[in-house]
C-alpha cells in the first residue's frame, strides 16, 4: 500500500482514537462544484483516517529556537524594527496594541508603483504576451503581541477582533479604484508558507481579479443557472457537518481536495467578506477557534493555510444570487505532486464524510 508523505498511521495501544470509519468504501472520483475541479478520493493510498497525523508539527518546525521566551521584530517593544504601521487595536498610541496592521516589509506587489492601466492588459493578450506594472498592496496583520500565543489560543472575541481589522483594512483598500480583489490568508508553520512564528496572516489588494476567483464564481453560476438556488447555500448535509453556530456552519466539503480541508461558510447570503459586523465575527471567530483546536489535537498541530474567498469589489448586482463567501482551511499532511500540478486533479485519500465525523468527536472542552 502506498504511503502518504507526511502521515503516519502509528499510535500507540493506549491511545483513544475516534470511531472507525463510516464504511469501507471504494475510491471515488467527485466534482467540486465550487472550484469546478475533480478530487480523486482514494482511501487505498492510506491506512486509517483517524491515524492520520503531521510529522512536522507547525509548532515546532516555525520556532526552533530553544530560548524559553522567544521574540521577534513583531513582538511588543519591536515595533521599530517593522514596516510602517497602518493602524492598530485599540487605535490610541498610548495604549498597549492587541492587533498590529503594517506593510510588508517584502512585498510581492509595491504600492507606490503606477496603476496598471486595464487597457494595456487588454491590448497586450492577443499577441500571446501580458504584462502590467506589479502595482499594488502587500499587508502583514500581527495578530497578537505575545511571540508564545496563537490564533487558537485567543478568545473568541479577541479572533473576531482580528477579523474585524481584516474587515477594516479591505475597506480602506475598497476605497482605491485601482484595487480589484483584496486576498486575505494566512500561513502556518513553515511547510505552509511560514517565515515567520510569530501569529500573523496577511492581506494583498491586487490589481486584477485572479483567475481561480473568476473561475469559482463561473462555476457557482452554473449551478445557479441549473438550480435557480446558490450552491454554498444548499452545501450542507449532516454527513459532512463538523459543527455550527447561529450564524456560520462548518463542514468538510463533498469534493475536499485535501484530507481533512475545512469550509467554514455563513448561514446568510452574502458575497462579500467585508460585510460582517460584530456579533458575525465573534461568533464565526470561536467556531474558528474551535476547528484550528480540533485541526490541531487531532492531526498533531499541522501546518495549514486559511484563506478568505470573497468576491471582486465590482461584482455585478446580477452575480450577487450566486455569490457567497467562505473560508477555507487546508492542513499540510500531503505533498502536491506531478499528476495534481499536471492535470489539476487532487488525490484525497481520506473520504469528507469519514474527517467529518472525526473532528465532529474531538473534545476540545478539555
Amino acid at each position: 500500500m502506498p504511503d502518504v508523505p507526511f502521515l503516519t498511521a502509528a499510535m500507540s495501544s493506549t491511545e483513544q482514537s475516534p470511531s472507525p470509519p463510516l464504511t469501507n468504501r471504494s475510491a471515488e472520483v467527485r466534482r467540486d462544484a465550487i472550484f469546478d475541479r475533480w478530487v480523486l478520493i482514494s482511501p487505498a493510498r492510506a491506512r486509517r483516517p483517524s491515524d492520520f497525523k503531521s510529522h512536522s508539527p507547525a509548532s515546532s518546525s516555525a520556532s526552533g529556537n530553544p530560548n524559553p521566551k522567544p521574540s521577534c521584530a513583531f513582538c511588543a517593544g519591536r515595533e521599530g524594527e517593522c514596516a510602517a504601521e497602518i493602524f492598530r487595536v485599540p487605535p490610541s498610541s498610548s495604549a498597549d496594541w492587541k492587533i498590529r496592521v503594517i506593510e510588508n516589509l517584502y512585498p510581492a506587489l509595491r504600492r507606490d508603483a503606477e496603476p496598471p492601466d486595464p487597457s494595456d492588459g487588454l491590448a497586450a493578450a492577443g499577441t500571446g504576451r501580458c504584462a502590467v506594472t506589479g502595482f499594488g498592496f502587500h499587508d502583514v496583520v500581527i495578530e497578537t503581541p505575545d511571540h508564545s500565543v496563537h490564533l487558537p489560543d485567543l478568545s473568541p472575541e479577541e479572533v473576531g477582533e482580528v477579523l474585524l481589522a481584516y474587515k477594516q483594512r479591505i475597506f480602506q483598500l475598497a476605497r482605491l479604484g485601482s484595487i480589484k480583489y483584496v486576498q486575505v490568508f494566512k500561513n502556518y508553520g513553515a511547510s505552509a508558507g511560514a517565515s515567520m512564528a510569530h501569529s500573523h496572516s496577511q492581506i494583498m489588494g491586487l490589481p486584477l481579479v485572479p483567475p481561480l476567483v473568476s473561475s469559482r464564481l463561473d462555476s457557482m453560476k452554473k449551478f445557479y443557472d441549473m438550480t435557480g438556488k446558490c450552491s454554498l447555500c444548499e452545501v450542507q448535509s449532516e454527513d459532512i457537518l463538523v459543527c455550527d453556530t447561529v450564524h456560520f456552519f462548518a463542514i468538510v466539503p463533498f469534493a475536499a481536495s485535501y484530507p481533512f480541508e475545512v469550509w467554514i461558510v455563513p448561514r446568510d447570503h452574502t458575497a462579500h467578506f467585508h460585510e460582517i459586523d460584530h456579533e458575525k465575527a465573534v461568533d464565526l471567530g470561536g467556531l474558528l477557534k474551535l476547528i484550528l483546536q480540533k485541526l490541531s489535537k487531532q492531526l498533531n498541530d499541522p501546518p495549514y493555510n486559511l484563506m478568505i474567498q470573497t468576491a471582486p469589489f465590482d461584482l455585478s448586482t446580477s452575480c450577487a444570487p450566486y455569490t457567497h463567501w467562505f473560508l477555507q482551511i487546508l492542513p499540510h499532511l500531503s505533498v502536491i505532486g506531478g499528476f495534481e500540478i499536471g492535470s489539476g486533479c487532487f488525490i484525497n485519500p481520506v473520504f469528507p464524510e469519514d474527517a467529518a465525523k472525526i473532528l465532529r468527536e474531538v473534545d476540545c472542552s478539555k
